[in-house]
Order: structure tokens, then C-alpha cells, then sequence
């Protein structure tokens, strides 16, 4: 089955400039469009595509909040959302990752990116803009005061082992799975049991969170 899409923007040349994208892919389909926040989440809700992709600022109600309702921590079964938006503001970043988006994009990518965005988000994986995937997780969140907490503390329910450190570090530098496996000469399939085995210690739903922790607890250079 090709994966649905909702498609939700307030800009009519837009929706149908995604929609022509997505629908040339034999494994995609658009199956709604909305012009405003409000409807993007009721059609949301009733449809429950495969993919959502927001934009921002949209009448009745932004794509922040609506990420929040359709993907926040709070949702007990949460749609892959993918952000696309003109405006490269932290603060969106933030409030998007945070509320769940498992993507961010800017509206001047390549189609191919917004079509890789849209498959990395269904099968449960996170894509962000490479023009600003280490900014972002670099000023992710301001550190706490005091003493950075180790990779074994308090938010960890069992210790990082040195090649899930090494892993981790290269994920927060916006590596793919591919990427991974080359750089740490290992197959796939083990970049991916790795990955399970983070998520599972960190509590992180997707590799965007595990990202986030690692710029959090300052395990991280700005080059890598």
C-alpha cells in the first residue's frame, strides 16, 4: 500500500506543488489537503494518514500546535509529522521537535529531500533540513546550571556501552544509517540494533530526541 499523506499549508500553489512531488512517487499518495491548522488536525484525526506535512503559520491554528495535538508527548498514539516551513527560526525548530515532528524542513529544499523526509518519517526515523540539522541540535536546549550530567546518570535507566556513545555522537552531527555504517565499518541491520538499544535506554522516541540528549549532556564538538 503507498503511504497516505495529509498535505496542510494555507498557500494553494504550495499544496499543489507537494502534492505533484509526493503523488509522482509510485509508494506515495496525497490523500487530504488542508488550508488551515484546524482542519489539518479533525481530517488528521478521521484519516489517520501515514504522514503529515505542516506548515507553520496557518490560519485558526499554527502548525506548532497542531504537531503538539497530532504527535506531542501527551498523545497516546501519535502521526509522523514533518514540519515544512519558510522560516529557519530556532524557536520553531525547537517547538516542533519537542512537540513531536519527526521532520524539518524549509520550503526551498529539493523535492527529493522532502520525498526522503516523508518515507523517513513513516518508518519511524526523523529528517532535518542538512542546512541546519547541527545548529539546531547544538542550541537544542540551553544546558542546565551547574555540572552537565554524565551519559550514565539520573537520565538513564542503564549505561551507554562505548560503541552506543560513538553512535549517538554521530547522530547528533545529522549522520544517516548509511552514513553510520560506513564511518564505524559496520552492516546496517547492527547501526540499526544500536539504535533500538538507545532509544530504549534513553526513552527517546526517535533520533532527533537521541540528538537532542547528546547536545544536551554536551557529549558532542561542533565538528565531527
Amino acid at each position: 500500500m503507498p503511504l497516505r499523506i495529509l498535505l496542510a499549508d494555507d498557500q494553494d500553489m504550495l499544496r499543489a506543488a507537494y502534492r505533484m512531488i509526493l503523488d509522482s512517487q509510485p509508494d506515495m499518495e496525497v490523500v487530504a489537503e488542508a488550508a488551515d491548522g484546524r482542519s489539518a488536525v479533525e481530517q488528521a484525526r478521521a484519516l489517520r494518514p501515514d504522514v503529515c506535512v505542516l506548515d507553520i503559520r496557518m490560519p485558526l491554528l499554527d502548525g506548532l500546535e497542531a504537531t503538539r495535538e497530532l504527535a506531542g508527548p501527551a498523545v497516546a498514539d501519535p502521526l509522523n509529522v514533518v514540519i515544512a516551513t519558510t522560516f529557519d527560526l530556532d524557536e520553531y525548530v525547537h517547538a516542533a521537535l519537542h512537540g513531536g515532528a519527526r521532520g524539518f524542513l524549509l520550503k526551498d529544499c529539493s523535492p527529493q529531500l522532502l520525498v526522503e523526509a516523508v518515507r523517513a518519517a513513516a518508518r519511524g526515523d526523523a529528517l532535518i533540513s542538512p542546512a541546519v540539522t547541527v545548529r539546531l541540535l547544538r542550541h537544542m536546549a540551553a544546558p542546565p546550571p551547574g555540572p552537565a550530567l554524565a551519559p550514565s546518570g539520573p537520565l538513564l535507566h542503564e549505561p551507554l556501552t562505548p560503541r552506543e556513545l560513538g553512535v549517538v555522537r554521530l547522530v547528533a552531527h545529522g549522520r544517516t544509517n548509511e552514513e553510520l555504517a560506513a564511518e564505524l565499518y559496520i552492516s546496517a541491520s547492527t547501526v540499526k540494533t544500536h539504535l533500538a538499544n538507545i532509544q530504549r535506554k534513553l526513552q527517546a522516541r526517535n533520533r532527533v530526541e537521541i540528538a537532542a540528549w547528546a547536545w544536551q549532556q554536551q557529549l558532542c564538538t561542533d565538528r565531527a
